[in-house]
């Protein structure tokens, strides 16, 4: 049973953006997330945002650190608001179905509880989304610091495909207005929840903002194995039970010209992207985990 929200008061007007951020078990990540949030730059005509944590299943400090981090930015942050759902269940869908049927912006930014955002790109969202024709926004991705070598060099070579520099992917921080979001009901039990919504929209309609946010990769060679495997895994899910989205992809993969040239910008993230795809064909790496993080 969801627990109530727990929240400090809110401005008289209702918000015009909402930000959802599923999160479990994000202790060590979570303040970042949020100071990153509330050092954004003002709305847009000085408008208020409202930050939903929807905490599923937690059993460690993301609830507190979640509110130390509000507390502290608080003065410098009065626009912002913070509302905590308190989920005794694991799930990030029922997370984001809960917090959905709270939500009150005109506006919904889903962020990840492990991604920051540069200051400029909330503001950019909410300009690009303020239409009452549907549309899909995200921002520019950059992957975050990694400790392995590999795992550097594979999301090096990773970002300057296609789809990622031209395209708007979406991994890790996707954005849609009211009237995109009234293309489905509750969110579908499915693995690959931002490929449903980025799908859900036609290339003409998603926006990419050169605003930046940072993403981190799992570590290693093992983690990336396992999380290829379920992203393909979600693809194939995805066109099972949603054929017709997949009219709206735009992902093309490179062809052998650009493939030539992305080998010779990157060798080495070329080797390291190429050898994580030939092992996640192989079977030395699966998981039974249907939610494989990697951390």
């Amino acid at each position: 049973m969801t627990s109530p929200p727990r929240s400090v008061p809110h401005a008289a007007t209702a918000p015009q953006v909402s930000i959802l951020i599923p999160a479990h078990n994000e202790a060590a990540y979570i303040a970042s997330c949020l100071q990153a949030v509330f050092a954004s730059d003002p709305l847009p005509e000085g408008q208020q945002g409202e930050v939903l944590l929807l905490a599923n299943g937690c059993n460690d400090a993301t609830v507190a650190n979640a509110r130390a981090a509000f507390a502290a930015a608080r003065a410098e942050a009065p626009h912002w608001h913070l509302t905590v759902l308190d989920l005794p269940e694991g799930g990030k869908l029922k997370a984001l179905n809960a917090g959905d049927a709270v939500a009150r912006g005109r506006v919904l930014i889903y962020l990840d509880a492990d991604v920051t955002v540069d200051p400029a790109l909330i503001g950019q969202l909410t300009r690009a989304l303020s239409t009452d024709q549907p549309r899909y926004a995200s921002g520019t991705p950059q992957i975050a610091p990694a400790q392995s070598a590999l795992t550097r060099a594979y999301g090096r070579f990773w970002t300057r495909l296609p789809f990622v520099q031209q395209g708007v992917p979406g991994f890790g921080l996707f954005a849609m207005n009211r009237a995109g979001r009234r293309r489905w009901q509750d969110w579908p039990d499915i693995i690959a929840d931002d490929s449903f919504a980025r799908l859900s929209f036609s290339p003409s309609e998603r926006i990419k903002l050169p605003g930046k946010y940072h993403w981190p990769l799992v570590e290693g060679f093992r983690n990336l194995t396992r999380v290829r495997r379920r992203q393909n895994a979600g693809v194939a899910e995805l066109a099972e039970t949603h054929p017709k989205l997949l009219e709206n992809d735009d992902k093309a993969n490179p062809n052998w010209r650009e493939t030539l040239h992305l080998f010779g910008q990157d060798p080495s993230g070329f080797a390291a992207y190429a050898l994580v795809t030939l092992a996640v064909k192989t079977p030395l790496f699966r998981s039974t985990q249907r939610w494989t993080r990697g951390r």
